[in-house]
């Protein structure tokens, strides 16, 4: 599965009416509320949207015919392996009517035309593990991390006799980093993954 990178933009116009696409990657519903929200023109006559993350879904027509407008900018994004992405379709009506096939077309065609246009990143499953360090390790440990693709510290909180570090490690490697933590450290750094 792909997300985007960062938010983008297309526009067409179909029969003199003018489609605008906006789409963005986001996190969850609120994300996705939010981004609506935000680019969502009031005074345009339909602002046509979906977003998916994972199993959730949403789509809304905005007062066009059930079906022509939501759904296909849906079908766009799942036709493209694309998650955790949320896509509003702007339409500003310029005198000729679509008709149900025109509308599918134009709203679907303007979504994925807008989706093909960004740039995708993949995702990773992930998991979050704690490891406490010792001061003495933690330069070493940092390092090791720093240098491990795709580990990243996520938090960290100094205590008495070091830190508490909050790491983000892709799934599949994360037997791996736990076994290279524990032989830098000759055993003072379990891995904890939090379940």
């Amino acid at each position: 599965m792909f997300s985007l990178i960062r938010t983008e933009t297309l526009e067409q116009i179909v029969k003199k009416s003018r489609f605008l696409a906006v789409a963005a990657p986001i996190g969850s519903e609120e994300d996705a509320r939010t981004f609506l929200a935000a680019h969502a023109d009031p005074a345009a006559n339909h602002n046509c949207w979906a977003w998916r993350i994972g199993q959730s879904y949403r789509f809304n027509d905005d007062g066009e015919p059930s079906g022509t407008a939501g759904k296909p900018i849906l079908q766009a994004i799942d036709g493209q392996s694309l998650d955790r992405v949320a896509v509003v379709v702007t339409r500003w009506f310029g005198g000729v009517l679509l008709g149900t096939g025109g509308l599918i077309r134009a709203y679907g065609g303007t979504a994925a035309a807008c989706l093909r246009a960004a740039t995708l990143v993949e995702l990773v499953a992930t998991v979050e593990a704690e490891i406490a360090v010792n001061f003495s390790d933690l330069a070493l440990v940092k390092a090791r991390i720093a240098a491990s693709a795709g580990v990243r510290v996520v938090a960290e909180v100094f205590v008495d006799a070091g830190a508490l570090l909050t790491l983000s490690i892709p799934e599949a490697v994360a037997p791996e980093t736990a076994r290279m933590l524990s032989d830098a450290t000759s055993g003072r750094v379990i891995l904890a993954v939090q379940q």
